[in-house]
């Protein structure tokens, strides 16, 4: 296929090609010589082959991967697209593997590792996509609810709702025309991803005579399906938050014969059952049983083998146990919603947006969209089942027929934009579709910034992205406030003149996440204080036992950060007592003004990207500004780790009355490839909150040589 490659001044791949087709091959071609490694890890994530090359620590996922039957999944969505949307997935798959010989001859990771680069099928795509949103709706939240009520008591399931760490999120706005300096809309935000290196975003271009559209891509996936902008109209998403998966309690047996049934609403039925075997780098492979039962994949409970079930009978009876299903939707329907990825790269209007996501599965995501005619959106896209409330809380007895789900889906809500909107994943618009949502803060903070001006402009909206006010140390702020005794009872809990020169510091701090600010420090060090004591305490032990969960769960279980970020919450309510709570915080205040003082925010708070293959050089990454509730959301885990390991994957700002006023940015660069000019060219951008442009002009772009007849 013949297409043309260009780059601009970061090296940002711009294609040009004849057609949609030949433009899929490139924009695969172009992202296997630059992502080669990070292509393969996603493949072999979504096939749970990753063990084989790094080694025992990926068992976990590689077990997970295969029990919940992505890469089947993934198939059989495949095998149902139209033959339209198959051919182009089909033809991006084709670049992939015509481009990854080259960019495995430039990635070192595959000698490192002895990783050979294999070859991609027509489904790998559509298995990297659900490998990367499978965990988005957050279900093991559903396990750590069983265990609270189990073990702390039926009235407290509900405590810890938060935006829970194994969770991402997003900031987007819109604002209307009416409110900026050109008078055409601008969209804007930060996606909250695990940052990882390379990036989990890709900026690019894909232009031929149908389209012309900058976005940022899925490295795996073709086409703009989250951030994009034509031209004509400009898109963008934030995670809705929505509950759509469900688990199921199982109860299961094996037969002598080693047949498995399951026990569902009509009694006992056939599942299906296999083994797999995963590979290990430097260790014996392990074997995973896999089993389906008419709710969807076992994922939890490692099933006796079949010989141990006839030795454990003793006789011909059958051997039961319990384990966990999860019933989510391309494994129920086949279906994933690849046909909106052209359909959006083609819109040129915000009605073409809508229509296209009408036919969005999962995840579930607020869309924000704008045109230059003025047209504006803000709706949920994505599909919700419909089933008993339970459904959405715990896990459910798969033999009770009130937890099934029901033919229909939920409507999906929609607002009209008046001046701006904002989506940061807080109970909003998506409230009837969710549980558990993010604090409010930076939605509210958001809102406020935009309300305070008329004339916006794209180099302003920086401002917003970066804004490192804290709306949530208000709470303890407010405990630290009360430590304060009253008067004529000084004596009864006076702090030491060392905790009460540290509170009138801290009640005297303008809230204000700094990097060099060595208040945000101080705050940090009490905050981190407080939630290991509140995490200690008594009433809390029954939950400091590791839940019997797999160990790609045990993030959603852990009680350490489940209080850290619920610590607003535990401060006025809950089962430890006022008193207790207010002991807690004077003890944390003497504990930080007994010890060394506490460093600048960012001298502990630095970034700590996911990568495949450890660097050995830790102290590269930089210290950061922000914190989880700012709108600059660079998360930790309070008293446990100031690191942050999820922050903004990407910052943009679609300017609708000129495509080359936008800007944007990543965490790192272009390029996947160590050693490349574009490696990490972005970050000393990313860290400072700048943007770089979007350059559109051809004849501003450098030509590489011809890429033909591949």
């Amino acid at each position: 296929m013949t297409f043309e490659v260009f780059r601009d001044a970061w090296g940002i791949p711009h294609l040009r090609a004849a057609g949609p087709r030949e433009l899929a091959f490139a924009q695969g071609r172009v992202t296997a010589a630059d992502r080669a490694w990070q292509l393969e890890v996603e493949r072999h994530r979504a096939q749970g082959t990753t063990a084989a090359f790094l080694g025992a620590g990926e068992i976990a996922w590689d077990t997970f991967a295969r029990r919940a039957r992505l890469a089947d999944t993934a198939r059989r969505c495949f095998d149902r697209l139209d033959a339209e949307t198959a051919s182009w997935v089909r033809a991006y798959v084709d670049g992939v593997n015509d481009g990854l010989p080259e960019g495995a001859g430039r990635a070192t990771e595959f000698a490192a590792t002895g990783l050979v680069a294999g070859r991609w099928e027509p489904w790998t795509p559509l298995a990297v996509w659900l490998t990367t949103h499978i965990l988005f709706a957050g279900f093991p939240t559903k396990l750590w609810r069983e265990e609270v009520a189990a073990r702390l008591g039926e009235e407290w399931t509900e405590l810890f709702a938060t935006d829970g760490p194994g969770t991402a999120g997003s900031n987007g706005w819109v604002v209307s025309g009416g409110r900026t300096a050109s008078g055409a809309a601008i969209v804007a935000g930060d996606p909250h991803r695990f940052i990882e290196a390379p990036g989990v975003y890709q900026q690019i271009r894909l232009a031929c005579p149908a389209y012309d559209v900058v976005g940022l891509a899925v490295p795996g996936v073709p086409g703009l399906p989250h951030f994009g902008h034509t031209g004509h109209v400009a898109w963008a998403i934030t995670n809705a938050m929505a509950d759509y998966q469900d688990l199921y309690r199982e109860r299961l047996r094996r037969d002598p014969a080693g047949d498995v049934r399951a026990l569902g609403p009509d009694g006992w039925r056939p599942a299906a059952v296999h083994t797999e075997t995963i590979e290990v780098a430097d260790a014996d492979p392990v074997e995973v049983e896999v089993v389906e039962t008419d709710r969807g994949p076992v994922i939890t409970g490692p099933l006796p083998p079949a010989a141990e079930a006839g030795a454990a009978s003793g006789q011909a009876a059958a051997v039961a146990w319990e384990a966990v299903s999860l019933r989510y939707l391309p494994r129920v329907t086949g279906e994933l919603g690849f046909g909106v990825l052209g359909e959006l790269l083609a819109a040129r209007t915000v009605a073409d947006v809508d229509r296209a996501v009408d036919g969005w599965i999962e995840p579930v995501n607020v869309v924000q969209a704008a045109d230059v005619e003025g047209g504006l959106l803000h709706r949920v896209a994505g599909r919700v089942p419909v089933r008993d409330r339970v459904n959405s809380l715990r896990v459910v007895p798969a033999w009770e027929a009130r937890h099934a789900w029901q033919d229909a889906a939920a409507p999906l809500p929609r607002a009209d934009v008046e001046g701006h909107a904002v989506m940061a994943n807080a109970r909003g618009l998506a409230a009837p579709l969710g549980v558990e949502f993010a604090p409010a803060h930076r939605a509210a903070r958001i809102d406020t910034l935009l309300a305070a001006s008329t004339a916006w402009t794209p180099g302003a909206m920086t401002s917003v992205h970066t804004d490192t006010d804290n709306p949530s140390a208000a709470r303890l702020l407010a405990a630290v406030r009360a430590t304060d005794p009253a008067p004529g009872h000084e004596a009864d809990a006076a702090l030491s003149p060392a905790a009460v020169r540290m509170r009138e510091r801290l009640l005297a701090w303008d809230r204000r996440m700094e990097a060099d600010s060595t208040e945000a420090g101080l705050y940090a060090a009490v905050r981190g204080a407080v939630v290991r004591r509140l995490a200690g305490h008594a009433v809390f032990a029954p939950l400091r036992e590791r839940a019997p969960y797999p160990d790609v769960f045990q993030p959603w279980l852990a009680l350490g950060p489940r209080v850290a970020y619920a610590l607003e919450t535990l401060l006025v309510t809950g089962p430890v007592p006022a008193a207790e709570v207010a002991r807690i915080v004077r003890e944390a205040l003497e504990e930080v003004a007994a010890g060394p003082e506490p460093l600048a925010w960012g001298a502990t708070h630095r970034l700590a990207p996911w990568q495949a293959l450890a660097d050995a050089d830790d102290a590269q990454w930089p210290g950061l500004a922000g914190d989880h509730d700012c709108v600059l959301s660079t998360s930790s885990v309070p008293g446990y780790t100031d690191r942050s390991a999820r922050s903004s994957a990407a910052r943009y700002v679609w300017d609708l009355a000129d495509r080359d006023a936008s800007l944007w940015v990543v965490p790192f660069g272009a390029s996947g490839v160590a050693g490349d000019p574009h490696h990490r060219d972005q970050l000393p951008l990313w860290l400072r909150g700048d943007l770089a442009p979007v350059t559109t002009d051809w004849n501003h772009l450098s030509k590489e040589l011809p890429h033909d007849d591949h």
